[in-house]
């Protein structure tokens, strides 16, 4: 749980050295949690400097500061894990990252292919009050709007079983997930073509990459590219 200052507010937790994790440390730690959340990918130096747009050197050094701080299991040359202390820190980020971006779509007229920079840049601006009150003045949700899961209060959270659009068998019928916020002409591909977070469709063939899928009447059919269709998770409702 997010500790309570001595003025009432909560912050986010320490780092090992009893002292706020830097912006810096939210960041990668965050970075490193969403890197392996759905598929359970090992996180490499490399990809966290491409996610993040560093060098290598920078990553290595970051991740050594880490690991002296306890938010890390790291050795070289392996993945880079987040201990149980570097994985609260990285949901409490998470958790105020997917807050801000379903209230930018809810209330402020952004659009979802538009909330992730936004909100990358909030996340470590508000208190942890505030955080709290958007929360409930939400009703609490369950997902943000690109369908990944928000951690609860007390940074729980659960995740439907999914399979990425481009692994589904053709005559499946599925309900849309998730959509990876890394891939912003997915969000605008699936809102242009009217296929939101829930859709129920039938994938009608899937063949050299693409995914031509159908609405639940049949009466309307998308044609999708790979690179689109990896970007998206369903969950299979029959077969």
């Amino acid at each position: 749980m997010p500790r309570t200052s001595a003025q009432g507010r909560s912050t986010l937790p320490t780092t090992g050295a009893s002292a706020p994790a830097t912006t810096s440390v939210e960041d990668y730690a965050k970075t490193i949690y969403g890197l392996a959340e759905w598929e359970g990918a090992d996180v490499t130096a490399s990809a966290l400097a491409k996610t993040l747009g560093v060098s290598n050197p920078s990553v290595s050094l970051m991740i050594r500061k880490m690991a002296e701080q306890g938010l890390v299991d790291h050795t070289p040359y392996a993945p880079v894990r987040l201990t149980e202390q570097g994985r609260r820190l990285a949901l409490a980020m998470v958790r105020r990252h997917r807050l801000i971006e379903t209230w930018l779509v809810r209330e402020m007229g952004y659009g979802w292919d538009e909330v992730h920079d936004e909100a990358e840049r909030l996340e470590h601006a508000v208190s942890e009050t505030f955080v709290e009150r958007l929360d409930a003045r939400l009703g609490h949700p369950a997902t943000d709007p690109h369908g990944d899961p928000i951690p609860t209060r007390d940074l729980s959270l659960s995740y439907p079983e999914t399979t990425l659009l481009c692994q589904v068998p053709p005559k499946a019928e599925v309900r849309v997930e998730q959509v990876d916020d890394g891939v912003p002409a997915a969000l605008r591909v699936l809102d242009e073509q009217e296929v939101p977070i829930g859709s129920a469709v039938t994938v009608v063939t899937s063949a050299d990459g693409d995914v031509v899928i159908s609405g639940p009447d049949g009466d309307k059919t998308v044609s999708i590219g790979h690179e689109i269709a990896h970007a998206v998770r369903v969950s299979v409702t029959a077969r």
